[in-house]
């Protein structure tokens, strides 16, 4: 297995180093990112945990890959920039730890015995005062429909 590196590109907004790769393997089939991630920083003088593959597309019929991988400087920069299905994929979080993130945001809290019995107080007084009272009628409303005007009336 042999990796060339095409094209190497410092982004300085992102604070990260951006490499497109192609990797040759003969006899062999497309090799998983951990393979590739260890002989990228061998070749690139960093730490394999710094380095992410974003992807890697082998041709049909080809024994040739192309890939691209970010370099960051340090792990709390990949964590922050990267979206959480692509560090599942190079290795750097587990599903565990993602879900124990998501649990740990998402717990509400446990309210008291004395905060529900406030609250049942409450939805009691509230039932008292709404209970209806009968209304009087109006009885000063005319007899006559509101759409015909007194002038139309039927009366001679």
């Amino acid at each position: 297995m042999d990796i060339e590196i095409k094209s190497k590109r410092n982004n300085l907004l992102l604070s990260r180093m951006e490499v497109h790769f192609t990797v040759r393997h003969e006899n062999e089939g497309t090799p998983n990112r951990e393979i590739i991630r260890t002989v990228l920083a061998e070749k690139l003088n960093v730490k394999k945990e710094n380095i992410l593959v974003n992807h890697i597309h082998s041709g049909f019929g080809v024994q040739e890959s192309k890939g691209y991988a970010k370099i960051y400087k340090n792990l709390d920069e990949m964590k922050a920039g990267e979206r959480d299905h692509i560090l599942l994929r190079n290795t750097i979080i587990t599903k565990e730890k993602k879900e124990k993130e998501k649990t740990k945001t998402e717990k509400p809290e446990a309210p008291s015995k004395e905060k529900e019995d406030k609250s049942t107080d409450q939805l009691e007084e509230k039932k008292e005062q709404q209970v209806p009272e009968d209304e009087p009628k109006d009885d000063t409303k005319p007899d006559t429909p509101t759409n015909q005007s007194p002038k139309e009336s039927d009366e001679p």
